[in-house]
């Protein structure tokens, strides 16, 4: 007798341990004879990942014979969301509930982990409520300061609940879906900085404490982290960067590194991080830092790391881009140009001698060209400062070229592009859109890239008073620490 217990408890357990796939049994009452889909969520994106017809009763299934990946997915009828469910560990498990508040009359079995979903969203909503009239009087700016005290204290004690909740939780079930989505919203504290051999006050301790333990809560190898309601990895990874690093691309790119060390175990999140890095620094918005596209190519693409998933077409579009790029980076040497001005006689850029070369890229059907290229007259008009420009027209009609140079009444150097004596301009700058601009100096190196022309003039005297300072800098005694 014993022994037939034995062997049938452990036919069941073996059974429920072989549970592959997926099986998701549905039945929402006010529901039927319709078709209900079942998304998830991606980074910024979102996808339909299955089908399953809703008969009479309001019953439908989801089922498939290969798990489906951890994270946050939803339920969409007529193409509107009308709901969301966390899939965990536990993939086969059933939900009842009614299209009169499909949140509030839910009933889970067989799967803590939404269990603890939809009892973490009605709790968020007490909360809510509860907390509401003393949001009001703290917003209200027509009170005094003492009379929002006791909203404050009140709204306080609110708080103190959410998060006694919101730890209990994290405490007694690691692992879930809800667990980990309320851990990356815990905040780090920081603590104090500890005082140095002579007595002051260690002023970097706070920063360098943030950045190492920044992804304490946030687990860059977790592929669930991927498919959130928002995209939480990619804004996490971003306010790492650009909050806690200057925006020179140095500093960058030695940050980057350790980072996407944490998320290499997974190839879900080692493929995701690299590529919306790659994506970040493409056409960054501060100056310079397209040069951390480069380094993030040669090191995650270029070297092969990426090539499990990445295909031939798209790393040669990478490659082309970051080749583009490294040619004409600030700090680098400016390639030379040397082509035909409007009397077919070749002018080259490195002839100027000014203190400064604008290299201006053009094309006279450019729209946007005709609206820079008379600022641009003006700002060199002006005189203010030392400099040439050197405008390379991108058609190769030199008569369209003759004519707006008339138009324009264009005072400098002008040249037809594809009348080239050293290879095409695009070739050697990153200038697939018109007007590009870049400011040169005297030892034809690249100081500035894609400025505004009404942004010029700030940006050189910006340059100037900094590199005014600069030797002044350089007298400065240096002790050692």
């Amino acid at each position: 007798m014993r022994l037939t217990v034995f062997i049938t408890c452990l036919f069941l357990s073996t059974l429920a341990l072989g549970q592959g796939g997926y099986q998701i049994k549905f039945q929402v009452a006010g529901l039927k004879d319709t078709t209900m889909y079942l998304g998830n969520y991606f980074g910024e994106s979102t996808y339909i990942k299955d089908t399953a017809k809703v008969n009479s009763k309001g019953e439908f299934v989801f089922e498939g014979k290969k798990k489906l990946e951890r994270g946050v997915y939803f339920l969409v009828l007529n193409k509107m969301k009308v709901m969301e469910l966390a899939i965990g560990k536990d993939q086969h498990f059933s939900m009842v509930t009614s299209t009169d508040d499909y949140v509030k009359n839910m009933k889970v079995t067989g799967d803590v982990d939404n269990k603890l979903f939809f009892e973490n969203m009605l709790f968020n909503m007490d909360r809510h409520h509860e907390a509401e009239p003393f949001l009001k009087v703290l917003q209200d700016s027509t009170l005094a300061p003492d009379k929002k005290t006791t909203a404050r204290e009140a709204f306080n004690k609110v708080n103190d609940k959410v998060t006694a909740y919101q730890m209990d939780v994290i405490k007694k079930y690691p692992g879930t879906i809800t667990a980990t989505v309320l851990k990356t919203s815990q905040i780090l504290k920081v603590p104090d900085a500890p005082k140095k051999s002579d007595g002051t006050i260690d002023s970097t301790f706070q920063l360098r404490w943030y950045r190492q333990h920044f992804f304490d809560n946030f687990d860059l190898a977790d592929s669930a982290l991927l498919r959130m309601p928002r995209p939480l990895y990619r804004d996490k990874v971003y306010e790492y960067l650009e909050k806690l690093y200057a925006p020179n691309p140095d500093t960058l790119t030695k940050a980057i590194g350790p980072m996407v060390d944490k998320a290499k175990s997974n190839k879900e999140t080692y493929k995701y991080i690299s590529f919306i890095l790659l994506m970040k620094y493409q056409q960054p918005e501060i100056m310079g830092l397209d040069e951390v596209y480069v380094n993030v190519f040669d090191k995650y693409f270029g070297s092969g790391e990426m090539d499990f998933w990445i295909n031939a077409k798209t790393k040669k579009d990478l490659k082309d881009h970051a080749d583009r790029l490294r040619k004409s980076l600030v700090g680098r040497k400016a390639p030379n140009l040397i082509m035909q001005d409007s009397n077919f006689k070749p002018k080259s850029m490195y002839d100027i001698k000014n203190k400064y070369t604008i290299l201006f890229i053009f094309d006279p059907d450019c729209g946007h060209c005709r609206e820079e290229t008379p600022k641009l007259v003006d700002f060199y008009k002006l005189k203010k400062y030392n400099l040439e420009v050197y405008a390379v027209s991108a058609d190769t009609s030199m008569a369209k070229m003759r004519d707006y140079i008339k138009e324009m009444k264009m005072p400098w150097i002008t040249v037809n592009g594809p009348r080239t004596y050293v290879g095409p301009y695009g070739d050697l700058y990153d200038a697939i859109t018109t007007p590009s601009l870049y400011v040169i100096d005297d030892k034809k190196m690249i100081i500035g890239k894609k400025i505004p022309v009404e942004k010029l003039d700030e940006f050189l005297t910006q340059y100037e008073k900094f590199h005014k300072t600069k030797p002044a800098e350089k007298a400065k005694p240096t002790t050692k620490s």
